[in-house]
């Protein structure tokens, strides 16, 4: 039998020569979860945040948004210049930074060990799963004023918000890390003659601690938002204060520049989540 031509379509395999080649690298690169360079990821992100800031520019300069709805990227940078040179922008940040800090810890020190128990033992999951389950559904706004009346404009009032609305969540997906360990895992313990709390130490919770870092990073982002949203109604400093007090003058460039520093800030803490998992978790590809 003759030899097919170079170039040929076989019908009993992929298409052959350097073009159909090509095609499917092409393809792979950009397929369903096909793997990205890092420097082409960071060419796209930047392009993507540099396209909205061209287009924020063009709007603005071009006059076809008013001031008052939308002022210029000047105006809000030199707002936020004045306000780090009086003082003022330092001053809410630490208290932001303060209340997130504290309230974010408070529930994740008390979230992980309920979490790791009702996610090993399913006794201790019926007793507490259901209850944390109700309440995770019960607006965080609606404790708003429940909270005032708890701990005043102090800011325990500010943790406790922030608890509310990260703890809950935190247990419930901290359970389903625990869950996912293995069966195995669990079983080769059983096997070693290891005793549950050993199990639990050794085996169970250092098998879920990649998921649990990456619960509480996916946590932290939500409580920046309640944060604000504490800041919002009782607080006489912080982001969120300084919002409510520009909306009431019309102070756009300042509620802008402050919605902007938020964003900035979230994704620094999210990153440096992210980047401290690496370092935790190498061997873990989830991280």
């Amino acid at each position: 039998m003759p030899d097919e031509p170079a170039g040929k379509a076989n019908p009993s395999g992929p298409p052959a020569g350097p073009a159909a080649r090509q095609a499917m690298r092409r393809r792979r690169s950009s397929g369903i979860g096909a793997p990205i360079a890092r420097s082409r990821f960071l060419i796209i992100a930047v392009a993507v945040f540099a396209g909205l800031g061209l287009a924020w520019w063009a709007a603005t300069g071009l006059g076809l948004v008013k001031p008052i709805f939308l002022p210029s990227p000047a105006s809000v940078a030199t707002q936020l210049g004045k306000l780090w040179a009086d003082g003022t922008l330092l001053i809410d940040l630490r208290a932001s930074i303060y209340r997130i800090s504290v309230g974010f810890l408070i529930a994740s020190v008390l979230a992980i060990p309920i979490g790791v128990l009702i996610g090993s033992f399913r006794t201790w999951e019926a007793a507490i799963e259901p209850l944390v389950d109700f309440i995770r559904y019960m607006p965080v706004v609606a404790f708003v004023p429940l909270s005032i009346l708890w701990a005043g404009t102090s800011d325990a009032q500010k943790f406790l918000i922030i608890f509310i609305g990260t703890f809950f969540q935190q247990v419930l997906m901290i359970m389903d890390n625990v869950k996912r360990v293995p069966a195995d895992f669990v079983g080769l313990g059983r096997t070693l003659g290891l005793p549950d709390r050993k199990i639990l130490t050794r085996i169970v919770v250092p098998s879920a601690l990649p998921g649990i870092w990456d619960t509480l990073r996916i946590s932290l982002g939500w409580a920046w938002t309640w944060l604000v949203l504490a800041e919002l109604v009782a607080a006489t400093s912080g982001l969120g204060y300084r919002i409510t007090v520009s909306q009431r003058y019309f102070q756009t460039n300042t509620i802008i520049g402050y919605i902007l520093l938020l964003g900035i800030l979230g994704l620094i803490t999210d990153q440096v989540m992210k980047a401290l998992g690496k370092v935790l978790f190498r061997q873990d590809s989830r991280s």
